[in-house]
């Protein structure tokens, strides 16, 4: 909001929430009940509204390719979910402008109607009224907007974006977009009582006008320097770099599309063009290499869409596999088809923790591809490619995700380890934090627990912690070999409290069972009343017992000086990461110059946990 929101500040279906689509629901009823007047303008509406509604998309998604957006970033700061919600209503002059337009339509003494499809004297008079009143009295009231009463009460709504997305230009009180509206009907009705008006004017500046609104607010300059040089070219178009110095400067470049006025009026700022050559030769925002990387990868097949380049909304919240995304299953399973082919390890999104940066990375494969042998030797080629890269360009610490430091998959990373000895970046599982994190649920008095999953790293280092510490552990797994090896690491009277199972019965009198491998609702049924299941599989488990408890999957909330987040870690809470992605970051804070890879070293669970505590890192 604004900083003293004014009149008229809350556009009238602002409480609807999502609700508000059902405005668009008269247009579409229309249409399909056959009931469209001649102009067909209802059909021309929905069509408009799904056009720009793509437009924004593709510029959001384009924004926020790192890998595209890095080598011409104009600020090198990123944005925070307060802009993601605060942005949320971006799409309200949408809805404001169809009707609007449909209310003109409907005057009956205007006649507003009738018109031919095309009109070519009408858009050279659509580009006239626009160059002319439109751009002039926007400039004006652009400035007048700046002054301290009406910025407070509107304008600064917007300018609390100081790093702005595409669809940063349309985020602005009801207010405000209602004096926008009527200046932009001017290139409309100038046409109209010229004779000149057509059906493709509405297209064509309203899509135009979209485009040119989502360039001005892209974060990284992409408007070719040739295009530039052309004579006079820079007082008829702007660029992204020019825009993003009102944002960063405020009482400069105050024009619409055209910096012509800001050069008749005197208020270019005096670094514009400097800034432009920064940015268009990757100076402005240099790439750096970051401090940490941590390594995820799809789960679900529409986890496609909770990527930070696919859906902003979304994928600021935690993950839920909606059911309005069902019918995009075909494009995921193309998508999977498509990375499996041509994919690589590609940056997902950026943050920053004090003085160290911090990227999160993404493996071109889904959950599923990690269950298949088959692709493991592709999976394992991308990972250690990605590896290799971050070595090269001076990462210190490299985290895996997930299934990307599968025991069976790489040895929990000892694979890489092994295949590049003389690897600077060192690589971590974070599996030792996330042991710390499930071992700080179970109740310090606990005297018995059983495990299931109990000779993954997890598992193993699970048990021999709480031996040594006088609890009875019961080990589920039908390898006696695999049982013994670990039981002979303990100390001789650690191993007296470590006790081998075959079957699931064998927990049935054991009300903490710590769970690392899947868990059916029969399987859970052999628990006793009062059980609590401190899981640490992935999916986590269904929660059949209405009598038991269930703690979360490992994590942690970051302290509160992280910034740049502006995604959820699939379905963590805001601000939260797994046990493993904290680990990492833990282990690049403490500075530590060693691998974690493959086994978990069980006596340093206490001390990386305290260092976790010391770096304010909250268990969740």
């Amino acid at each position: 909001m604004a900083t003293k929101p004014g009149f008229l500040s809350k556009f009238p279906w602002e409480d609807m929430g999502n609700f508000k689509y059902v405005l668009f629901v008269p247009f579409l009823a229309t249409v399909v009940s056959g009931n469209d007047d001649a102009d067909n303008w209802s059909a021309h509406i929905c069509a408009l509204a799904a056009l720009r509604y793509i437009i924004a998309q593709v510029f959001v998604s384009l924004s926020r390719v790192h890998n595209i957006t890095e080598r011409t970033k104009i600020q090198d700061k990123g944005i925070s979910y307060e802009q993601i919600d605060r942005e949320d209503h971006w799409d309200d002059y949408i809805i404001l402008q169809a009707y609007a337009m449909t209310a003109v339509h409907h005057i009956p003494s205007l006649g507003f109607g009738g018109f031919p499809l095309y009109n070519t004297a009408g858009l050279w008079q659509m580009l006239f009224w626009h160059v002319g009143p439109t751009e002039f009295i926007y400039y004006w009231l652009h400035r007048a907007l700046h002054h301290q009463f009406l910025y407070s009460r509107y304008h600064s709504h917007h300018h609390a974006s100081f790093v702005t997305e595409p669809i940063s230009g349309s985020v602005h009180p009801f207010m405000e977009h209602i004096m926008y509206t009527a200046n932009f009907a001017i290139p409309f009705l100038g046409p109209f009582f010229q004779g000149g008006a057509s059906v493709s004017m509405f297209y064509i500046y309203l899509l135009c006008f979209d485009v040119l609104n989502a360039i001005g607010h892209c974060n990284f300059e992409f408007v070719p320097r040739w295009f530039m040089r052309i004579p006079g070219m820079k007082y008829l178009i702007y660029t992204p770099s020019y825009h993003s110095l009102h944002h960063s400067r405020v009482h400069a470049n105050f024009c619409l599309f055209m910096p012509i006025y800001d050069h008749l009026f005197g208020t270019v700022h005096k670094t514009s063009d400097t800034l432009y050559e920064k940015a268009i030769t990757g100076q402005a925002a240099p790439k750096t290499a970051p401090d940490v990387v941590f390594i995820g990868h799809g789960t679900n097949l529409v986890s496609l869409f909770h990527l930070p380049f696919m859906l902003r909304s979304f994928s600021s919240r935690p993950f839920e596999p909606k059911w309005w995304l069902a019918p995009f299953w075909p494009l995921c399973i193309l998508a999977m088809f498509i990375m499996r082919s041509f994919g690589k390890v590609f940056i997902s999104d950026k943050h920053r923790l004090r003085s160290l940066k911090m990227e999160t990375w993404c493996t071109p494969a889904f959950a599923i591809q990690f269950f298949f042998k088959s692709q493991w030797n592709w999976i394992n080629s991308k990972i250690e490619e990605a590896i290799l890269e971050a070595d090269a360009a001076g990462v210190r610490v490299l985290g895996l995700g997930a299934l990307n430091k599968n025991e069976a998959l790489n040895g929990g990373g000892k694979l890489f380890v092994d295949n590049n000895p003389d690897l600077t970046t060192r690589v971590v599982h974070g599996n030792t934090l996330t042991a710390a994190a499930i071992l700080k649920k179970i109740p310090p008095n606990v005297e018995e627990v059983f495990v299931t999953g109990a000779t993954s790293k997890l598992g193993r280092a699970i048990s021999l912690y709480l031996a040594e510490r006088g609890v009875k552990v019961t080990m589920l797994t039908a390898s006696v070999e695999r049982f013994q090896k670990i039981r002979d690491e303990a100390s001789p009277k650690a191993q007296e409290r470590i006790v081998h199972a075959s079957k699931i019965q064998a927990g049935a009198n054991c009300k903490d069972w710590i769970v690392g491998k899947f868990c059916s609702k029969t399987d859970q049924a052999m628990a006793p009343s009062g059980t609590t299941f401190h899981q640490f599989v992935v999916p986590p488990l269904q929660e059949f017992r209405s009598d038991c408890s269930y703690t979360d999957l490992p994590a942690f909330e970051l302290p509160g000086d992280t910034k740049y987040f502006k995604t959820c870690e699939m379905t963590m809470e805001r601000g939260c990461v797994h046990a493993c992605h904290a680990g990492a970051i833990v282990h690049a804070l403490e500075g530590w110059d060693f691998h974690e890879v493959g086994a978990i070293d069980y006596s340093r669970i206490d001390l990386t946990w305290d260092a976790a505590m010391k770096h304010g890192l909250v268990l969740k």
